[in-house]
């Protein structure tokens, strides 16, 4: 099980998948941010609670992205 975990991590730190899943991150974040704390932005009420959610939502789509692209290296039998 552990040399699973391990080989799953070494995977999902290759390069080619940390470089793809921030530009995923970046690109979707900024997406969900605009559409959730837009208004936030426009009328200048910035609160602390949203200090840790705007970082929350750029880590999910990396997050997501760092799974399919593990999941679809390691289904090819190439890892």
């Amino acid at each position: 099980m552990l040399d699973a975990a391990q080989g799953w991590l070494a995977t999902a730190l290759q390069p080619v998948v940390v470089k793809r899943s921030a530009k995923v991150s970046v690109l979707v974040g900024t997406i969900l941010v605009a559409i959730n704390q837009g208004d936030v932005f426009v009328t200048g009420a910035l609160t602390s609670d949203l200090l840790w959610r705007i970082p929350l939502t750029y880590l999910v789509p990396y997050c997501v992205s760092t799974y399919a692209s593990v999941d679809a290296i390691r289904s090819t039998g190439k890892v």
